[in-house]
């Protein structure tokens, strides 16, 4: 009978203390995401409120270098988001990025609507709170000028307030993971068809979108990636950075927030159904959006892999505008990892803060 010999036998115990070890930490750290224990911080970039209406609020970023680029750069985030997808965490914030690079960050957090918020349009955002931060980014700062980064939806309201605001000094414009051909958003075009889904009666209804509608409703576009998310995080609950990196995107992926009715009427009805914002027939308060007459320099960031704003959908953006200065940008990652997360490190961010740096002078 073969016998074992000592080393195979060191290794084999050694094989199996560290799986011990695994799993007890698999223990604990799923305790800890089950019990809601010691939830990571985010939004953590230190900040000042310097205007706020209703639930809207202006962050200014304290700055990080005592030399800043002269144009400030103003974040417009998406309605049905929070903002903190941008400045995550330590070390994993685009907001933190762009201060270390030397930049005057501002950032619109248009908040969590509440039910008299139901009201509210995008002619609204765009006509009335949009001129409002822009003014007090101006003050803060003494500059004519700014540049703003639209994120998603955040992109599109940019676009619609260039658009109606030809004199506006907007320096740059940079929109990421931006639709504007609504024939271009597959699954979540189909799902929204004029022909079962009755808007005008879920808000009348209803008044705000609840944040499960929303959220259930981007889940469905890939209705696996929930339960593959899972799979990944048991096999990786032994490894902390593992677990604080899921435990910081999953909070930010499932506390959407309501949409304000009227303004969703709006998206539905004229984007999604007419496509107007691509044909260009897009009015508000009865001023026709005229994406041409932006004529400043303009970056399209897209994510080869979104599913929630595909590249079918964001890649005439730049056909839309009337500038000379404009870029097409394709990289890898998803909605979310194009923005924020290791690879966005290393793509996303150096290509804005380089393309701005040269802009912003």
């Amino acid at each position: 009978m073969a016998t074992v010999r000592q080393p195979d036998v060191n290794r084999l115990l050694g094989a199996a203390q560290t799986e011990v070890q695994k799993n007890r930490q698999r223990i604990e750290k799923g305790l800890d995401i089950l019990l809601a224990r010691e939830e990571p911080p985010v939004g953590v970039t230190p900040k000042d409120v310097i205007y706020s209406r209703g639930t809207l609020r202006l962050y200014h970023y304290r700055p990080m270098t005592d030399e800043v680029y002269r144009v400030p750069v103003v974040f417009v985030m998406s309605l049905v988001s929070k903002p903190f997808i941008l400045d995550l965490t330590f070390g994993q914030s685009f907001v933190q990025y762009m201060l270390a690079q030397g930049f005057d960050v501002f950032m619109v957090d248009w908040g969590i609507p509440r039910p008299e918020d139901k009201r509210l349009k995008l002619d609204d955002y765009v006509l009335d709170f949009m001129p409002r931060c822009l003014e007090q980014v101006q003050k803060a700062t003494g500059e004519k000028e700014y540049s703003i980064l639209g994120y998603c939806m955040g992109g599109q309201l940019a676009l619609m307030y260039g658009g109606l605001n030809p004199e506006a000094p907007i320096a740059n414009l940079v929109c990421a993971a931006t639709p504007v051909d609504m024939e271009g958003m597959g699954l979540f075009r189909h799902f929204s068809d004029r022909r079962w889904f009755d808007v005008d009666r879920l808000v009348d209804a209803i008044g705000n979108i609840p944040p499960d509608f929303m959220l259930r409703s981007f889940e469905m576009l890939r209705p696996m990636d929930r339960w593959m998310s899972y799979v990944r995080l048991l096999d990786n609950l032994w490894d902390p950075v593992f677990v604080y990196g899921y435990r910081v995107m999953y909070k930010w992926t499932n506390e959407q927030i309501p949409f304000a009715g009227e303004a969703y009427r709006q998206m539905i009805r004229e984007l999604m159904w007419e496509n107007k914002l691509m044909k260009n027939t897009l009015t508000l308060d009865n001023r026709r959006v005229d994406t041409k007459a932006i004529t400043c320099p303009v970056l399209n960031v897209m994510a080869e892999h979104d599913h929630i704003a595909p590249y079918a959908a964001t890649r005439p953006l730049t056909s839309l505008v009337g500038s000379l200065d404009t870029e097409d940008v394709l990289l890898k990652g998803g909605h979310v990892s194009l923005v924020a997360g290791k690879n966005a490190v290393g793509r996303l961010w150096p290509k804005v803060a380089e393309w701005l740096g040269e802009r912003s002078v």
